[in-house]
């Protein structure tokens, strides 16, 4: 089950840092990238099957302690960046905890088998229209 934006705000820790691009002075002078640590261990509101999924799936973007990082710094204020690190974050367990349904393969439909024939059949029929005529071999 999803955590609600408040129990996300208590389990992880922010990080702030200069941002680099564009915004001129404000760049050099206001920390507004931010990045978000999230603790998968320590997620109290996962079950051990949940964080199992969720460390299967997100292996690639874990690092060495088990940790996720979030970066945001499109925007040159560090609230807006660090709303948009918890809505990815939310987005991203929301993606990782979706199970697909399993496919139910189907028959091919027989009217589907018969037409496949009967194209087949009509292109041999045009490609041997296109041959030169065979010599008689009684002449």
């Amino acid at each position: 089950m999803l955590p609600t934006r408040e129990e996300i705000l208590k389990s992880v820790i922010f990080k702030t840092s200069r941002s680099g691009g564009k915004g001129g002075q404000n760049v050099n002078k206001v920390s507004s990238k931010v990045e978000l640590i999230f603790n998968l261990e320590v997620a109290e509101y996962f079950s051990d099957e949940e964080k199992a999924i969720l460390k299967m799936k997100l292996e690639n973007r874990l690092d060495n302690e088990g940790l996720l990082h979030i970066v945001s710094q499109e925007d040159r204020s560090q609230l807006l960046n660090k709303e948009k690190t918890v809505a990815k974050l939310i987005e991203l367990l929301k993606r990782s905890l979706l199970v697909q349904k399993k496919r139910k393969p189907t028959k091919v439909p027989k009217s589907v088998i018969k037409n496949r024939l009967k194209n087949k059949a009509v292109t041999a029929i045009k490609k041997q229209n296109r041959k030169p005529p065979s010599p008689l071999k009684g002449e």
